[in-house]
């Protein structure tokens, strides 16, 4: 910048800036800066309104030329909120990647963040098989919200549970889960479930939504003698 002809100074010698003189060097510079690096018909960010200004519209300021765009845009405002940006759709990217990935791998579920709507009800009923004389239990829960699901059951023992300490060896849970709903836990005898077909099914009503759970314990002679070679089961079998 020349200095020479400020006014107050003597030929040759130069002068003292002003504040707004300094400034308006600043802006000028980083101007042809910004130029060497920024294509104005490409980026993103800049808007000429009806008005013949210059917006960001990234950090929705308002500029009266395309030296004051392009000094904004070398400003820490610009490059900050530009920083912002691209975390943002990098974390949006890896978010979609995952949702890729869950959909073209079905053994991988994504996880998501559902907001429970309560417990489902249920009715429990006691059974026997005539023939077979064992014992078991008819579940019929209701699920009248339940949309594109299907509940899942799980059998959990006593020291797997974390809400009765101490754990009671004579006890088992059935889990039943099914989103939107908290999950329920039934506490049964700790005794072997007879899983022949049908000794133990399940099954969903699509029209009604309730969900249905059966199953027999095996006898205390199947319990006992069940896996010994050349003893067959006690009773007929369907």
């Amino acid at each position: 910048m020349d200095y020479q002809n400020r006014a107050g100074s003597k030929f040759g010698g130069g002068g003292v800036a002003s504040s707004s003189a300094t400034n308006a060097d600043r802006r000028e510079r980083l101007r042809k800066l910004a130029l060497e690096t920024i294509d104005l018909d490409k980026d993103p960010y800049f808007f000429k309104n009806h008005v013949g200004s210059f917006e960001c519209k990234l950090c929705l300021t308002v500029h009266q030329n395309d030296g004051s765009y392009l000094a904004h845009t070398q400003g820490r405002k610009h490059q900050t909120n530009l920083a912002r940006r691209a975390a943002k759709e990098e974390k949006e990217g890896k978010a979609r990647e995952a949702q890729t990935q869950g959909a073209l791998m079905p053994g991988v579920q994504v996880r998501r963040n559902l907001i429970k709507i309560g417990r489902p009800g249920y009715k429990v009923t006691k059974i026997r098989d005539p023939q077979t004389r064992q014992n078991g239990l008819l579940f019929q829960l209701n699920f009248p919200d339940l949309h594109g699901t299907k509940p899942r059951i799980r059998f959990m023992n006593a020291f797997e549970q974390h809400v009765e300490e101490p754990p009671d060896k004579d006890y088992q849970y059935l889990v039943v889960a099914a989103e939107p709903y908290e999950s329920i836990a039934f506490k049964i005898q700790s005794r072997e479930i007879d899983r022949a077909n049908p000794n133990y099914y399940t099954w969903l009503d699509e029209d009604s939504k309730e969900f249905y759970i059966s199953l027999l314990f095996k006898t205390e002679r199947d319990e006992r003698y069940g896996n010994v070679p050349g003893l067959a089961p006690s009773g007929p079998r369907r």
